[in-house]
């Protein structure tokens, strides 16, 4: 993949989250706190598919995508054990939301996992946007 290409599905991967994110806003708006949970998580996870992009990484499976940000961006210091954290719970809640029987989602539940989505796709990009910076001066 050449540069520009990079630069271009990271933007694309970014601009998912945001949008993902935008979704979230709306349904907590409208008091549908599962929509919210499913979009928070959504958000972080093109946010997680972002870096994959920059780290030319290909990953199709969740636990993939969740393993890679683990191994490569928080064991190695890029970001805290707490984005990890944030990361693996917007899953595990996603999961028994959208396949559990019966779940029931409150209110301050889904607002932390729209709040902790938000967190991770400005801190997500803030990164990209630092590297793709240097990733460009370090080619030209």
């Amino acid at each position: 993949m050449t540069q520009k290409q990079v630069r271009q599905l990271v933007q694309y991967r970014l601009e998912q989250a945001r949008e993902t994110l935008r979704e979230g806003e709306i349904l907590a708006r409208e008091g549908l706190w599962h929509g919210v949970i499913n979009r928070a998580y959504y958000a972080m996870f093109y946010a997680t598919l972002a870096l994959t992009v920059f780290r030319n990484e290909t990953i199709s499976k969740h636990s993939g995508v969740i393993s890679f940000f683990d191994r490569e961006l928080v064991r190695s210091g890029i970001f805290p054990k707490e984005y990890s954290r944030m990361l693996h719970i917007a899953f595990d809640r996603r999961q028994s939301n959208d396949y559990g029987e019966f779940t029931y989602v409150d209110q301050g539940e889904a607002e932390i996992a729209l709040s902790d989505a938000k967190s991770f796709v400005e801190a997500v990009s803030h990164f990209l946007k630092e590297s793709l910076s240097n990733f460009d001066e370090t080619t030209e």
